[in-house]
């Protein structure tokens, strides 16, 4: 992990997301938009209170239902400023907070939340693991963590060429070398971490959605959450 570290640092990550923010939608709206449907509808079978961790311009924040509150973070000035203006336009009540934050470090009790939602965000952060941690310790027993991710290839001339283009794209905020080990070790050193789902999404599969569910410790009340698809 130190390598991957290297290649993403908090301060460059955020100056890259704020260049993007005048067309962020433009660019990646259409080609995250059924990664964003999918993560929104896992968070949506357990509902209630929703972190949604990268929230960036707020695309997202209107297709969650309105009984849900939605509490959304990023390292992003300028991407926060447009999530904000989005709020007040559509007059989203159900939105109760929207704050700097880091995925690394966040600012939240334990088990403060029911869902913790991460669209395109673990791959993007200097610390994955750390990011993971963070999630599993804020989401209750019983609650869900739902991420939509880029997967890279774990082998072959794919995955030569992802590891080949990291330093352009980490410059651009995020990494193409990003294998499923990273979720699978994780998941293996925090057996909390129950894997309910992992599946590719359409069109060419290069994106998944990956749900994690944190079990109860012993002693604890695990409230149970619906199933999900398949694990592959």
């Amino acid at each position: 992990m130190h390598g991957l570290a290297q290649e993403l640092n908090r301060v460059g990550v955020a100056s890259a997301y704020d260049r993007w923010a005048p067309i962020y939608d433009l660019v990646f709206g259409p080609v995250f938009k059924r990664g964003r449907r999918a993560a929104i509808d896992a968070a949506e079978t357990v509902g209630g209170r929703i972190l949604e961790v990268g929230v960036g311009t707020g695309i997202s924040l209107p297709h969650y239902r309105a009984e849900s509150r939605i509490t959304g973070i990023d390292i992003a000035d300028q991407m926060l400023d447009k999530a904000r203006d989005r709020v007040r336009r559509l007059k989203l009540n159900h939105v109760e907070r929207i704050a700097i934050g880091d995925a690394e470090a966040l600012d939240f009790d334990d088990a403060s939340f029911d869902v913790v939602v991460a669209q395109y965000v673990v791959s993007a952060v200097p610390h994955p693991d750390r990011a993971l941690s963070e999630f599993l310790r804020v989401v209750r027993p019983g609650g869900m963590i739902v991420i939509a991710t880029r997967l890279g290839a774990e082998a072959g001339m794919r995955a030569r060429i992802e590891r080949a283009l990291m330093p352009i794209t980490s410059r651009l905020g995020w990494r193409t070398d990003f294998p499923w080990s990273i979720y699978g070790d994780w998941a293996a050193r925090n057996p909390q971490a129950e894997l309910v789902e992992r599946r590719p999404l359409p069109p060419l599969g290069h994106f998944s959605l990956v749900c994690f569910r944190r079990a109860a410790a012993a002693g604890q009340d695990n409230h149970p959450t619906p199933a999900l698809g398949a694990t592959a």
